[in-house]
């Protein structure tokens, strides 16, 4: 494609977007509080695209990775996808409801309440990582909530994306909810949006909340971040070790909550080591087997590969848990490695891996590990191993991260009951469940005032009556 054809390309994709806003926003203004029943009918409209149309999302994401086994992706995205809509269809009566509020003592006869309304048209944005549930999770949330629904994939989930646009446009009405293919992210999120969602870097991040800013339209930003994992020495190491290297290795590790660098006490490092040696190839025989998902593009593989080889020039030693070669360029994809003996000085402890690879840190006594998290970025989930109640209660309180889980990895992403979201630098904003539902509403508040005139006696003009009443209020 030349210059001008993709200029004119461009031109076309902003301006159909555009297109599409207006269309929103013209049916919220129309109908700006759609029913229960309305939503339910949307969930579930969503709902039966998914579970009608599970091998074509299968075998999409499988092409825009270049392998990823469809099992993994009807666990991690289909699943959770679609027990997340049941989940919130079932609560969402309730979550509607107006909310009666305490009034003020003096105001007698007076009621409160806050009503939940929906914002609008909320914009989408979603990463390539997990591209279904990254986009149904979101929707949900703003459909719930009683809003229109705009969505931007990225450009590495085109087949996807692709499959989902004709989807969504066959079942659902596109002023209520569309998928726009080829428009630019810096685009999309300056367009005025009523709320708008972002998932991925923090570099992108940033760079679409300064978009957003200028329409004053309020972000939620769902970032990364380096994820500890803290091992105490009561927890049986290889259970630890097979529930960490199943979130680290699946999706090879290109999750936003995989653990990032794991602390062990410098006693039990090596036994550690041995149980991820035998885990590893008992799950996957090898890289070429389909089990194993690709690492996304070659950029990411040579990325992923020149942390290793700037950790292996300064020290550290490498151990790739698969038999055969670390990495195969042809199939893009990188064995699940482990990294010892490293130091803050190597560009794996610096940046968000987003691959299979686990640094590991040793320690002595817990407070140099509580003390190495708080002086870095908060990060959008941390793990720890032990079973010791006080050791949980004194790690969670001196310590701040998106969410936390305990005894596992990554499993508090699926209950849906539990708001997700990061913190400082790992984002801002909830999503999933109830929270999720009030991150995509605006709780309204309504005063109704009794018949009565409620102080006649405290218009002015003021004498002694006001005072001896505003005596009587303050409590002199």
């Amino acid at each position: 494609m030349n210059i001008a054809a993709h200029a004119h390309s461009l031109d076309h994709s902003k301006a159909e977007a555009m297109r599409i806003f207006g269309a929103q926003r013209a049916a919220y203004r129309d109908r700006p509080v759609p029913s229960l029943q309305e939503r339910r009918d949307q969930l579930r409209r969503l709902e039966r695209l998914l579970l009608d149309n599970q091998k074509a999302i299968c075998e999409a994401i499988c092409q825009d990775f270049g392998n990823r086994a469809h099992q993994e992706t009807q666990l991690l995205e289909l699943f959770l996808s679609v027990d997340g809509l049941r989940d919130c269809r079932k609560r969402l009566g309730r979550w509607m409801k107006p909310q009666r509020r305490h009034g003020s003592v003096w105001f007698l006869g007076a009621r409160n309440q806050v009503i939940p309304q929906p914002k609008g048209v909320v914009g989408v944005i979603a990463p390539w990582n997990y591209p279904l549930f990254l986009v149904i999770g979101p929707v949900t949330s703003a459909l719930a909530a009683g809003n229109r629904c705009m969505v931007k994939m990225a450009a590495n989930s085109r087949h996807l994306c692709t499959l989902l646009q004709k989807l969504v446009a066959r079942d659902f009405e596109e002023h209520t909810l569309a998928v726009v293919p080829d428009v630019s992210g810096s685009v999309f999120s300056a367009m005025p949006f009523d709320h708008l969602i972002f998932t991925g870097s923090a570099r992108t991040g940033r760079q679409v909340m300064h978009a957003a800013a200028d329409n004053l339209t309020p972000v939620t930003l769902e970032l990364g971040g380096k994820s500890p994992v803290i091992v105490c020495q009561d927890f049986d190491l290889k259970t630890a070790a097979e529930r960490i290297l199943q979130m680290k290795t699946v999706n090879a590790g290109q999750t936003c909550v995989a653990p990032d660098y794991l602390f062990i006490h410098e006693s039990q490092r090596d036994e550690f080591v041995a149980h991820c040696r035998r885990i590893a190839p008992a799950r996957y025989a090898s890289l070429s087997t389909p089990d194993y998902t690709s690492i996304i593009d070659q950029a990411a593989h040579e990325r992923l590969m020149g942390y290793l080889d700037d950790a292996r020039e300064q020290g550290a030693r490498i151990v790739n848990l698969l038999p055969g070669n670390l990495s195969d360029s042809r199939l893009c994809k990188i064995a699940p490695t482990l990294v010892l003996d490293v130091h803050d000085g190597m560009r794996i402890m610096q940046e968000e891996i987003f691959g299979p690879l686990l640094p590991l840190k040793t320690y002595r006594a817990l407070e140099e590990v509580v003390e190495y998290i708080k002086d870095r970025d908060q990060p959008l989930a941390l793990y720890l191993f032990t079973r010791q109640p006080e050791v949980q209660r004194q790690i969670i309180a001196q310590t701040q991260s998106g969410g936390v889980a305990i005894n596992d990895c990554g499993l508090h992403v699926a209950q849906h009951d539990l708001p997700f979201g990061g913190i400082g630098a790992s984002g801002m904003g909830h999503y999933h469940g109830h929270e999720g539902f009030l991150e995509f509403s605006k709780m309204r508040p309504v005063f109704k005032q009794f018949a009565w005139p409620a102080f006649p006696m405290l218009y002015p003009p003021y004498g002694k009556l006001f005072e001896r009443l505003m005596s009587l209020m303050l409590g002199r």
